[in-house]
């Protein structure tokens, strides 16, 4: 693998594109990863738990008065510059809960323990972050990344750079965001700490459950170097029937198919249903998996594995319980036949039992079964769109608009106004971007606009000021696509 370092800055952005073949060359690395380095004694243990911390702040045209030419800034910099006590107090709390895993890690390792941790920190955090000048951050997170001393204890997930929702984001565009943060994660981090990163968590649990939509998201995931995807329960069902999962708490083959007959497979781990900052906080999955025993997979008994991921900041029980708990749990969970481990280091060992992907009970995105059923000797978006709508007419409940961490939030109704703008400067970008080096400095100026505009978060809060800071960084978008290119 080359050394050859990456600027985390170019031209005053963010690295996020222009190096494709140095990317793909690191996350190339064959073999195992975690395990030679784990010292979990995996023969002993009966159950297993994961954790994993989501961490975002949004970048918004708010550094100013005045919407249209206001500097854009990381939220946690509007707030600790322009909010009330209140934000300016949590902007801080904020701001140690990005760091102190920097900080918890090395302790207990220190202390003899095996701690685990799962990051997953968006590309607009990072470079957030960085902006505000809060490098002790940066720098708390790559002594943990890096140093062979504590590097065992954390992996880090893959996310979309923009914190863009898979269902609603144009498919180009997605792989747009994976291959940013790919790139800005290698520039902070180095292309050895890349090539560790194997799984990978969608913003908000939200897995597209289109068929063309889902086939695409799984090919992205896979042409990216990603071995695992994070899924919630309730978004997934089993092919053979469509009926939940029984096994969630085994490793699990995420199958998508488009309407050609293509096919494409992840493995995914399952986190399971419940309230995600207060199962986090409180350490939940290790008092979970202190219930199971091993599970019989492929003729092999494998620990079973609680996994849970949750916001690593939003709410007092991970600002004020988290920390204590989770020290706590690692001190008893260490060395135990309930250990913490990560999620790549325990499939690692599944294969170096002999059980893999094919192994594993098959799932797919939720309400496929029915469209399936429907679709037997037809091909194509026309027929796929001809059954799908004929299924919503039938039952106002079937939709196409992903799963998620909930049930009740919908990344598309409601919000039209937004996405026509996100889907204007999307085909622009395409159009205009086509025959366009990925390293000159236009390409990355528009690219690092168009990933800004597509975060969740414009949608997440409805309409208002949020979807106006939308329709304003499309707009600069498509400024700079009529002016540059």
């Amino acid at each position: 693998m080359t050394t050859v370092g990456l600027e985390e800055y170019v031209g005053g952005l963010p690295n996020i594109c222009g190096a494709e073949s140095m990317i793909a060359e690191a996350l190339s690395r064959p073999g195992a990863i975690y395990l030679p380095e784990s010292a979990i004694d995996f023969g002993r243990a009966r159950s297993a738990f994961t954790n994993a911390l989501h961490m975002h702040q949004p970048l918004v045209p708010a550094g100013g008065g005045d919407l249209g030419t206001a500097a854009v800034i990381s939220n946690l910099q509007h707030m600790r510059d322009y909010g009330n006590d209140e934000a300016r107090y949590n902007a801080g709390i904020f701001a140690w809960c990005y760091k102190r895993m920097g900080e918890f890690v090395p302790q207990l390792i220190h202390e003899g323990k095996q701690p685990r941790i799962m990051l997953d920190y968006s590309g607009c955090l990072l470079h957030g972050l960085r902006t505000m000048g809060l490098h002790d951050v940066i720098d708390a997170l790559k002594t943990i990344t890096s140093d062979r001393n504590y590097r065992r204890g954390v992996e880090w997930l893959g996310n979309a750079w923009g914190h863009a929702v898979a269902p609603s984001t144009p498919v180009q565009d997605f792989r747009l965001h994976v291959r940013a943060w790919q790139h800005h994660f290698a520039a902070i981090f180095g292309l050895d700490a890349l090539s560790r990163v194997r799984g990978f968590s969608p913003p908000e649990m939200a897995l597209p459950n289109h068929p063309d939509v889902a086939y695409e998201f799984v090919r992205t995931l896979k042409d990216c170097g990603y071995r695992w995807v994070l899924v919630q329960e309730h978004s997934v069902e089993r092919v053979e029937d469509g009926h939940p999962t029984r096994t969630p708490h085994v490793p699990h083959r995420l199958v998508a198919r488009n309407s050609n007959g293509e096919t494409a497979t992840i493995t995914a781990l399952i986190k399971t249903q419940g309230s995600d900052t207060k199962l986090v906080a409180q350490m939940q999955p290790y008092y979970e998996a202190k219930g199971f025993s091993r599970i019989d997979l492929a003729g092999r008994p494998i620990p079973a594995l609680s996994t849970q991921i949750a916001d690593g900041e939003n709410g007092g029980v991970m600002m004020n319980e988290f920390p204590g708990k989770y020290i706590e749990v690692m001190r008893e969970a260490s060395y135990s036949d309930v250990p913490p481990v990560n999620g790549t280091e325990y499939l690692e060992y599944l294969d170096a039992l002999g059980v893999g992907e094919q192994d594993f009970p098959a799932v797919q995105p939720l309400m496929q079964k029915r469209i399936w059923d429907r679709f037997q000797g037809r091909s194509g978006t026309v027929a796929l769109d001809e059954v799908i709508e004929r299924l919503r007419k039938e039952d106002g409940r079937f939709h196409m608009e992903g799963g998620s961490w909930t049930n009740n939030l919908s990344w598309v109704r409601g919000y039209g106004h937004v996405l026509s703008a996100m889907e204007e400067v999307s085909a622009k970008f395409a159009a205009k971007t086509q025959n366009v080096r990925t390293s000159e400095p236009r390409y990355r100026n528009a690219l690092f606009y168009l990933l800004v505009s597509q975060t969740s978060c414009f949608r997440y809060w409805g309409t208002g000021l949020w979807t106006d800071y939308a329709r304003e960084l499309c707009r600069r978008t498509m400024a700079i696509l009529d002016h540059d290119f």
